[in-house]
């Protein structure tokens, strides 16, 4: 099973071999094997999660950027047309 692209394959290999390391020296004739089955479970336990990519991330950002800037330049009209201050009601309907 390969792993999804948001995933960096290079610094899963390197985190494998991380973990490979830390196997106390009487095992470390299996490290490799080992390092194969830390790879898989951490592409495993990533591919799992609910991820985005940076790109997705970083588009998703700039359209809420835009939207906002939108919506602060149509308040700032309304208020204009409406004599209000913005971002502030004309009459309160809030009851004390």
């Amino acid at each position: 099973m390969s792993p999804p692209p948001m995933i960096n394959l290079a610094q899963l290999d390197e985190l494998a071999r991380r973990l490979s390391s830390l196997v106390p020296p009487g095992l470390r004739e299996s490290r490799e094997e080992l390092q194969q089955n830390f790879k898989s479970v951490l592409q495993t336990g990533l591919g799992k999660l609910d991820l985005v990519t940076r790109e997705e991330f970083d588009v998703q950002r700039a359209v809420l950027t835009r939207t906002r800037e939108k919506l602060e330049a149509l308040e700032r009209e309304v208020a204009a047309l409406t004599g209000e201050t913005p971002g502030k009601p004309a009459h309160s309907t809030q009851q004390h």
